[in-house]
């Protein structure tokens, strides 16, 4: 258990990779890779891991006086803390503080503050910093993903930066919090980027056992009854209209409908149709927009099963932007019924990055389960 009551100040290690993600939003399927991050910036992506460590820092803005921040120079902490305000201390300083530092100086920060004596370790990335913490901190150490990557298939992650910023908040509140181990799980990206998911054990790490706010490890394979994912496939397929654009998101669920129409699919991508056909392929976010302007849309998407995200997790191409244009009431959710059950009636999760669309997201949306068998399913907020 951790008492925080214990200290004179709450000590909180940061750490943010500040390119995670940044392939999502412009379909390369992550940001692992030498050339990865600087490629996706020269197709327009934004870095957005620092607004999502902001995020979930803004939740602990009653605390920033009784805490002892140690952090990396640069865009790897030292530039949130600074925009909020936060008292902290270097610990690090790569030898790039700006887009380019590399996993190396994860590991190196990471094993710079396992001497510090933290009360918690809080990192901002995906799978591949969940990894590279895995590697570095002294065994005991507690720590909190903010989830800012592409694929968190990673249990150590919380299920939103808010929800991040709560757990740090009970801590350092003083509320005693019981400690858990995490599986730290990762994917190979190059067989991610070619539709094949290859997922590996690379470890555990401590995290505290909030389990409201933090995130199943994500379950794995395909719908296995292939009989209600054809009912799903019939009953979207019957209500497509030859007028409307539909956008097709990613995962085995919405797969199974592009079979059933026989039309080619970007498994882990966003496929566009008009007439039932793809007029374009594994679309980033700035191509979504032209191509969706002054039409009738449709957004068919499911959810990460386990983890319940509809959107936030490998589906960055579905940007805030993009979302809002399409309209609540033009997203068609599909999954099965066990797909749900599993959740144990757990909301699904919207993490768009923008709180007010993640809000009117929110509450009871049909999600169609088979032929003509649509059940009312929470989207969640207030708990996030």
């Amino acid at each position: 258990m951790i008492n925080k009551q214990q200290r004179k100040a709450f000590r909180l290690g940061l750490i943010v990779n500040p390119v995670a993600g940044i392939g999502g939003s412009v379909a390369l399927k992550g940001s692992d890779g030498a050339d990865t991050s600087q490629i996706a910036l020269s197709k327009g992506a934004e870095p957005l891991a620092n607004q999502r460590v902001k995020t979930a820092l803004e939740e602990v803005s009653d605390y920033y006086g009784e805490m002892d921040v140690f952090t990396v120079a640069g865009d790897m902490g030292q530039t949130v803390c600074e925009e909020l305000g936060i008292k902290h201390s270097i610990i690090y300083t790569p030898n790039d503080t700006q887009q380019t530092t590399s996993y190396e100086d994860t590991e190196s920060a990471a094993r710079a503050m396992s001497s510090l004596n933290l009360d918690l370790l809080l990192f901002a990335g995906g799978d591949g910093t969940a990894r590279n913490i895995c590697a570095s901190v002294s065994e005991g150490s507690t720590v909190l993903g903010v989830p800012a990557g592409c694929k968190i298939h990673s249990g150590v992650y919380a299920i939103t930066p808010k929800a991040a910023g709560r757990i740090v908040k009970m801590l350092v509140a003083g509320d005693l919090v019981s400690l858990t181990d995490a599986d730290v799980m990762d994917i190979d990206e190059v067989l991610f980027r070619q539709g094949v998911v290859k997922a590996k054990r690379y470890g555990e790490l401590q995290i505290p056992a909030e389990l409201r706010y933090v995130q199943n490890v994500k379950m794995g394979g395909k719908e296995s009854d292939e009989l209600v994912l054809q009912d799903i496939a019939a009953h979207v397929i019957e209500n497509m209209e030859d007028d409307e654009i539909y956008i097709m998101g990613s995962g085995s669920t919405v797969n199974f409908i592009m079979e059933e129409l026989g039309c080619n699919n970007t498994l882990l991508g966003v496929d566009v149709l008009s007439d039932q056909q793809v007029i374009q392929s594994d679309v980033t976010a700035k191509e979504l927009l032209p191509l969706i302007k002054d039409k009738k849309v449709k957004l068919v998407i499911t959810l990460i099963g386990g983890q319940g995200h509809i959107f936030g997790r490998g589906n960055q191409q579905l940007s805030p932007t993009v979302i809002k244009a399409v309209g609540r009431d033009n997203i068609i959710i599909v999954a099965t019924k066990t797909k749900l059950q599993a959740l144990e009636g757990r909301p699904l999760i919207a993490d768009t990055g923008d709180s007010e669309l993640d809000k009117a997201l929110s509450g009871p949306i049909s999600v169609v389960t088979g032929y003509h068998d649509l059940v009312i399913y929470p989207v969640g907020y207030e708990e996030l």
